[in-house]
């Protein structure tokens, strides 16, 4: 093995991350996203939109007509935050309706306290807190 093959560029670090999911309808995820969630719109490619959920952490809201990939009904995706109070999450998102929101839960286990949702064509959303 070569030296430029033996370890990755820059020691492996790497500035940004984001996971792209696909939609039918764009706009109505779009929406839920940044006037629900409250993620800011970081890159607007048109039928791409990049969001940021954390410092170095986005998501791709694309256009399954344009992109790689195409929407499917099975969405074995889980996107998921850690915010610091997860019941006011829970609070905020009931008094927004969302789907599939359940309560929160503890989990000795896994050491958080967490709650699902769905986005608006299925795909899971987990907010957690660290259990303290």
């Amino acid at each position: 093995m070569t030296d430029a093959a033996s370890n990755p560029p820059d020691n492996g670090t790497v500035e940004k991350a984001i996971t792209f999911l696909y939609y039918v309808d764009l706009q109505k995820a779009f929406d839920f996203y940044t006037q629900v969630m409250g993620f800011p719109l970081e890159i607007d490619q048109g039928w791409s939109k990049i969001l940021r959920i954390a410092e170095h952490a986005y998501i791709g809201l694309v256009d399954e007509t344009r992109g790689m990939h195409r929407a499917h009904p099975v969405k074995p995706v889980q996107v998921c935050i850690r915010v610091p109070d997860v019941d006011a999450w829970h609070r905020y998102l009931a008094a927004h309706n969302v789907a599939a929101l359940t309560e929160p839960k503890d989990s000795s286990a896994l050491g958080i306290r967490a709650f699902v949702l769905e986005d608006p064509e299925g795909y899971q959303i987990e907010v957690q807190t660290a259990l303290r």
